[in-house]
Parts: structure tokens; sequence; C-alpha cells
């Protein structure tokens, strides 16, 4: 598993944790619906200077969060999830 399909999986698990549409946590995140969406899809390569600014976003939005940026890029088998979408158009 490669350093950005973990990174999906991870951005995945949070944004499920915090109950947020795509919509909503590229904003949480500080960036776009659709890049959001491609990085979570596995279809761009991130920078590691953005995984730091999503971190720190992170921790602004959920303040007992802790989160660095390895954490975002750390395979963690119980950040699988069996993902459901959450729309912001209900």
């Amino acid at each position: 598993m490669n350093l950005c399909e973990i990174l999906s999986i991870n951005l995945k698990y949070y944004r499920k944790k915090y109950n947020l549409s795509q919509e909503k946590f590229a904003e949480v995140l500080g960036t776009t619906l659709s890049y959001l969406n491609q990085i979570e899809k596995v279809r761009v390569d991130v920078k590691s200077s953005t995984i730091d600014k999503f971190a720190r976003n992170i921790n602004i939005y959920d303040k007992n969060a802790k989160i660095k940026s390895e954490d975002l890029v750390t395979y963690n088998k119980k950040h699988i999830t069996n993902y459901t979408r959450i729309d912001a158009r209900k």
C-alpha cells in the first residue's frame, strides 16, 4: 500500500468520524471538493506541505485531535471503514 492510498483511508476515516460530507470536510481541510475527491479516489499525489496543512486544519476544527502529519500517512487498520455517503443536501 502506498502513501496516497493510506492518506485516502485516513482522510475518509476522519471525515466519517466527524460525520461530514466531502464538501464540508474539504472546507475544514482548506481545499476544494474536487481535490478532496481526487485524493480519496487516489488519483493525485499530495505534497507534504499539503498534508501538513490538512493536519493543522483538522486540529483547528477539533481542538482535542492532536493529529500530526505523520498520522495521516501512517497505516492504521482501524481506519478502514465501510464508508457510506454523507450528503450535505438533506
